[in-house]
């Protein structure tokens, strides 16, 4: 059971710090730990965070369990930790990187891309491997291209087809291309591969697919013009990167629940994701109402080329003593046997020798382990070329930043205002991006001395992003006023229409710390069906409330009318996290 999630510190996966140099963040959680009996023998699990409640559940039943390992009993306890998160850890000084987890001595993670991470980490600095060969699941689930089930179905009756034919379908044609022009352009979500396992591992995807192997991807593979055009093809149908697969897949059953039509108010046509995630989903495990099905399930499509298997390996570090690495080779027994195994199907994952049950497969149209070809895990020099490369492969971004600058962004947080605090977090979070990317920078309030006409002013034009440019406008802004949130957000929107580049992902960021005050504007219905999605022309709104009194509820409305997001620092603890999450979504 979670007992408590406290917010764990920055961190960045080693393979990202390569890339950006800046951090990420990720959620710890603590699962309930029983009290130890004085002569068994203590062992700490660090379980990725997809799994972490089950393997706490697991780990309960264990301990009540009358197993004895040797002459002694053994308790295991668990935490969660994402998987990048624990690499990094693991790196470097546990007890400084992560002061509220106890150090594990068996590391589950989300896949072995991550043990080779680590590995690479320790050759990098001269210390021994912790993690120097091959670990044997605990579950496994493949990588699926899910999609809503009438066009997973019909382009499941159009026979095998592989990762370019189906996510590189070109934009609006997309669908015109399987004899379905009325379903309009081609676009899928995908999470940012420096944020998540499965981004990563589509990623991967694409590069074997390009190479039309399922084994054996090199580096000169990935520097290969012809496998980067492919690559490059693929990532330009994104319809916008998120920093989170669960989040995504729950706002797609919130949006499927809510929806009057017969499909859900979404530009994506599928979504790349991990295969028990499409279970969960279709099972209502996402939904907003827990158990409540969604109207219309998803379908997982298995590419032809192969698929990415994502192994959930138990690995026994090697600080655990002797009498560690007994209890942890008998939970590792206990984990695979069929009671334990059947606790991992109910929650959609195949058993740990990657067979599929019955009910998996019926709910996501899946296919049984014989019919499925995986593709082997690349070295991980491979894994961090690959997301080096990346940053100039991804799809780039036009984007309008809009910065409330009314009066109460002088209010104080510390030493410093509330107008510091946000734009000195919006300088670090944009350092993500890249000079292919366009920035535009709107300052808004309500009418001022300083700009008598409008509520709302442009900064900086749409233009190649300049962080040094772009930084030196937010510190020059001038504080005063109301807020009119309401009357920006809709100019900012048509604004990005009349500049909308079908090539890039086109979007608004509202950066607030209240509510809208500006009586000229204040129908926020209008407002919602103003930016209400066009999946032909796509506007995303992305939103950060990070004040107390920011209205959080009416942000988050903007945001899924147009299928962005709204992030919540109202903690002003968390601002520096959400932008770093809002800006991987572009």
């Amino acid at each position: 059971m979670v007992s408590g999630r406290p917010t764990a510190r920055p961190w960045l996966p080693y393979a990202v710090a390569i890339v950006a140099g800046s951090a990420v963040i990720a959620a710890a959680y603590l699962i309930a730990r029983p009290a130890a009996d004085a002569v068994c023998t203590p062992l700490e699990v660090s379980a990725s965070i997809e799994k972490d409640v089950l393997l706490g559940e697991l780990a309960e039943r264990y301990n009540k369990s009358d197993r004895r390992v040797g002459d002694r009993c053994a308790v295991v306890t668990v935490h969660g930790l994402a998987s990048g998160a624990s690499t990094d850890a693991l790196a470097g000084d546990w007890a400084a990187e992560q002061p509220d987890l106890p150090r594990p001595q068996v590391w589950l993670p989300t896949s072995s891309l991550w043990t080779g991470q680590l590995k690479l980490l320790d050759e990098a600095a001269g210390r021994p491997a912790q993690t120097p060969g091959r670990y044997p699941s605990i579950a496994n689930s493949p990588l699926v291209i899910a999609m809503p089930q009438s066009k997973g179905k019909h382009l499941q009756q159009q026979g095998p087809l592989g990762w370019g034919e189906v996510l590189g379908s070109s934009g609006r044609t997309g669908w015109a291309t399987f004899g379905r022009p009325d379903w309009g352009r081609f676009s899928f979500g995908k999470v940012n591969p420096n944020l998540s396992t499965s981004g990563l591992a589509a990623t991967i995807a694409s590069y074997y697919a390009a190479i039309n192997r399922a084994s054996d991807l090199t580096k000169s593979d990935v520097a290969n013009p012809a496998v980067t055009q492919f690559v490059r093809r693929i990532e330009a149908n994104v319809s916008h990167y998120s920093d989170d697969i669960v989040d995504l897949l729950k706002d797609r059953a919130e949006a499927d629940l809510s929806s009057a039509d017969t499909a859900a108010p979404t530009d994506m046509s599928a979504v790349v994701t991990q295969e028990e995630l499409v279970y969960q989903y279709n099972e209502g495990k996402l939904s907003p109402t827990p158990g409540k099905k969604p109207r219309v399930p998803l379908v997982a499509l298995y590419p032809k080329e192969g698929t990415f298997n994502l192994d959930h390996p138990y690995v026994v570090l090697p600080s655990a003593s002797p009498e560690q690495r007994d209890a942890a080779a008998d939970f590792l027994k206990f984990l695979q046997e069929p009671p334990q195994q059947q606790s991992f199907s109910r929650h959609g994952f195949r058993d740990h020798e990657r067979n599929a049950a019955g009910p998996l497969i019926a709910a996501v149209g899946g296919r049984r382990a014989e019919n499925l070809t995986y593709f082997d895990p690349p070295d991980p020099a491979v894994v961090k070329a690959i997301l080096t490369g990346w940053g100039t492969l991804r799809k780039k971004a036009n984007i309008l930043v809009a910065v409330d600058t009314s009066g109460s962004m002088n209010a104080k947080i510390g030493d410093q205002t509330r107008f510091q605090v946000a734009t000195r977090a919006a300088a670090k979070g944009f350092g993500l991006l890249n000079s292919e990317d366009k920035v535009a920078l709107w300052s808004f309030s309500s009418e001022t001395p300083q700009r008598p006409k409008s509520p709302y002013s442009e900064e900086v034009r749409l233009s190649p992003f300049n962080q040094k440019a772009l930084t030196k406008e937010l510190n020059n802004l001038h504080v005063e006023g109301g807020t009119a949130l309401y009357a920006t957000v809709r100019a900012a929107h048509r604004h990005m229409l009349d500049h909308y580049d079908q090539s890039r992902i086109n979007a608004v960021v509202v950066l607030t710390d209240g509510t809208n005050e500006y009586t000229k504007d204040n129908n926020l219905g209008r407002l919602l069906k103003d930016v209400a999605l066009d999946p032909e022309r796509p506007i995303k709104i992305f939103c950060i409330a990070f004040d107390e009194k920011s209205d959080f509820g009416k942000l988050d409305q903007i945001a899924k009318a147009s299928a962005g997001k709204a992030f919540d620092a109202r903690d002003p603890a968390k601002i520096d996290d959400a932008f770093v999450k809002l800006v991987s979504s572009f």
